[in-house]
């Protein structure tokens, strides 16, 4: 059997669904810009996109995209034949024009964010003005996602509440299930340790406050975490903050100063620097380590795209502390599975970690919950028999 992933950046979202049907003797082909990882028996086919002058409209450059992705499958076809099926992300447009290459090929897409003028991330900031030159910017965004759902066979979200962003039309051909969360490796481990930048050791059981983000940036609440973080630290003199996490921006827009978050927080705040560890983006082993030595972990994010770290520290047992935003409220329920604060108070966030820090005690139910959710609902093993028996169905049904 063939498979062909569509991903600007791979592998992305479909590495363990791609290693796995490599396991299991499926010929698995990435088509994509670029590839940030080699995967054993995994082939990457790579699309050459020109970038265009920042004045192109966004219509314009994911239909550029999705011709430059159409014109290296039909290549890909034309040599080797139809793959068995296609699944591709459908936020830039690389699979508008899939359905012209193969007629009879079924395809499968990952529908991952869906921008609404409302509701959601955008005019979220209260700082951030929704003028008319943005809304229509947002619509051409979603006109690639639209025309790519109009002939896909099936969809995949990753999650409840990201599959509700999509227009209602479309919803009975989005399914929800996740990636998937590898249990097995992020488990609790009371004997964990993590070694700080500057030699000290910290184990499960110490006054550590952790933060983990793809970039430290306002999507994520760096700021609010950042003034959390420097109010608890004046009253409890032996609390240590450990931070994972780059000084991009993966969401949002860059400072209009150029200058990184994370400098600006640590003056705004006047933070003591030997009390919070900056680690960078982090190898996944010692990224788990960080969870499982967590006496609280902070995730805030605007209602966006729901990170894999939260899941992760959730199976980890760590006690989580997230905002009270959509993509949180679907998996978190308060004192339940996790702890919720309001995205912008940094005040009650103090509040919820001096609960974690002086109560541990009543903590282990959580924690436990915490597992039992992703266990139950997120297990790797789960989401990759739900995502092969929907491919081996459409491809049935094709046949």
């Amino acid at each position: 059997m063939k498979i062909v992933f569509v991903h600007r950046n791979g592998p992305g979202q479909f590495v363990h669904l791609a290693c796995h049907l490599a396991n299991t003797g499926w010929q698995v082909t990435f088509l994509c810009e670029t590839m940030n990882v080699r995967l054993p028996g995994i082939r990457t086919v790579r699309q050459r996109v020109t970038p265009p002058p920042p004045s192109t409209p966004f219509a314009n450059y994911h239909q550029e995209l999705g011709l430059q992705a159409a014109t290296t499958l039909d290549a890909l076809v034309r040599q080797e034949g139809p793959p068995d099926i296609v699944f591709g992300h459908i936020g830039w447009g690389s699979m508008m024009f899939a359905r012209d290459v193969l007629p009879k090929t079924p395809l499968l897409g990952y529908c991952e964010h869906y921008y609404h003028a409302y509701g959601r991330d955008v005019g979220f900031a209260p700082e951030d003005k929704v003028t008319l030159a943005k809304r229509t910017q947002l619509r051409l965004r979603n006109s690639a996602q639209l025309a790519t759902l109009d002939h896909l066979d099936a969809a995949i979200s990753p999650t409840r509440w990201q599959k509700s962003a999509f227009p209602s039309v479309y919803q009975a051909k989005i399914g929800v299930c996740h990636d998937g969360v590898d249990i097995h490796r992020c488990r609790p481990n009371p004997e964990a340790q993590l070694t700080l930048p500057d030699g000290k050791v910290v184990s499960a059981g110490d006054k550590v406050i952790t933060y983990v983000a793809r970039d430290l940036e306002p999507y994520r609440g760096f700021p609010t975490f950042m003034r959390a973080a420097a109010k608890l630290a004046a009253i409890d003199p032996d609390v240590q903050f450990i931070v994972a996490g780059g000084d991009g921006v993966s969401y949002g827009t860059p400072r209009n100063d150029g200058r990184k978050w994370r400098d600006v927080m640590m003056e705004e705040t006047g933070l003591d620097a030997s009390r919070i560890s900056f680690f960078g983006q982090i190898a996944h082993e010692q990224l788990i380590r960080l969870f499982q030595i967590s006496a609280a972990h902070i995730y805030l994010t605007y209602p966006f795209v729901l990170s894999w770290s939260v899941l992760e520290a959730m199976a980890c047992g760590a006690p989580v502390i997230a905002s009270n935003t959509g993509p949180c409220l679907d998996i978190i329920k308060d004192r339940h599975n996790g702890l919720l604060s309001d995205f912008w108070d940094s005040d009650a966030l103090v509040e919820k970690m001096k609960l974690c820090l002086t109560e541990p005690g009543t903590l282990p139910p959580l924690r436990q919950e915490a597992r039992r959710t992703i266990a139950g609902n997120f297990a790797l093993q789960n989401c990759l028999e739900q995502q092969t028996s929907l491919i081996e169905r459409l491809i049935s049904a094709r046949q």
